[in-house]
């Protein structure tokens, strides 16, 4: 009789599990959505999370509003988005820096494994080595001469420590023999101002962001960091042309807190696949020079397993540190 009622209960205890994970995800959302994008806006992330919050907001049914909350290489908005309630209104949109930022920062206060649960990848972006036009450098070769030949090199302004936008600066003084000091900022919208404005030399931005002020003729363009020429900056060479090896990019995806209901999550990755799907948003990624690419979260997940081991072996051979 004890094993029988013992087994009754272990059942009815199962069942309220999965009913109430059922209930969950029938009232999902019942309240606003949250995006939170840890960096400032202005930037590739930014621009990302606005296109999908507005095409979200239709679908959900809810307010789907973008939360900035930059610091830290992103680790500010990190850490809210980990310890906010896992019932769905809240997820993050970040890029590779999250990636990065195990390996860079010695204590962080989230894990990226334990603390999230893996919804999507969204897109990857070529960056493009950019300068002012007063900057005398016509192509990567004349800058990194123009670095070796000025007393202290060429400053570089980057999205933060620890963004690929910082590491792929590294890998060019590293490969490429540049000469260069690193000065970070607070998202790519800062250190597009700062190179528009003269108070850096040059900056690898992600096409999302450099794209408008390239076509302007604010900045001058000399390779994207890809392996292969990006379609929507033809006649701009790859800087594996001039550095050999050198291949980087800037992807996004997007993280719920550990613990969300899995109905809940089939519901996100369900309505991130039908926006990233949408014609608008596959023509914004082709305008701004972004590849729309969709994993799901398994795919995802060991994806981003390979990207933190790449990412730690970059960072180890840099020398970089939080503390840049």
């Amino acid at each position: 009789m004890i094993v029988r009622t013992t087994a009754l209960r272990t059942s009815c205890a199962i069942l309220l599990l999965l009913g109430t994970a059922s209930l969950q995800a029938q009232s999902f959302p019942n309240r606003p959505i949250r995006i939170v994008a840890p960096f400032a806006p202005g930037g590739g992330t930014d621009i990302i999370a606005r296109q999908f919050a507005a095409r979200l907001g239709e679908t959900l049914g809810q307010t789907v509003a973008v939360d900035n909350r930059a610091g830290a290489g992103g680790n500010v908005g990190a850490e809210i988005a980990a310890k906010s309630p896992p019932d769905g209104h809240t997820i993050m949109l970040t890029t590779n820096s999250i990636a990065v930022n195990v390996s860079l920062y010695p204590k962080l206060n989230y894990n990226l494994f334990n603390d999230f649960q893996q919804v999507a990848f969204l897109a990857s972006a070529p960056l493009t080595l950019v300068t002012h036009p007063l900057v005398p450098a016509r192509n990567v070769k004349e800058v990194i001469a123009l670095s070796q030949k000025r007393s202290g090199g060429l400053n570089f302004g980057s999205n933060g420590t620890g963004t690929t936008s910082h590491l792929s600066g590294e890998l060019f003084r590293l490969s490429g023999k540049a000469q260069l000091t690193h000065i970070p900022y607070k998202g790519a919208g800062a250190v597009i101002a700062a190179l528009i404005g003269g108070e850096v030399d040059m900056g690898f931005v992600a096409s999302i962001s450099a794209l408008p002020h390239i076509r302007s003729g604010k900045l001058r363009v000399h390779a994207v960091t890809t392996a292969r020429p990006a379609a929507a900056l033809p006649g701009v060479p790859p800087m594996s042309n001039f550095v050999p090896g050198f291949d980087t990019d800037i992807w996004y995806g997007t993280w719920l807190p550990a613990g969300v209901q899995k109905p809940v999550l089939d519901r996100w990755v369900d309505e991130l696949r039908k926006v990233h799907s949408h014609p608008d948003v596959r023509a914004a990624f082709e305008r701004d020079g972004a590849e729309g690419i969709f994993l799901p979260p398994a795919e995802f997940l060991a994806f981003l397993k390979k990207e933190v081991a790449k990412y730690a072996d970059l960072v180890k051979r840099s020398g970089a540190s939080a503390a840049d």
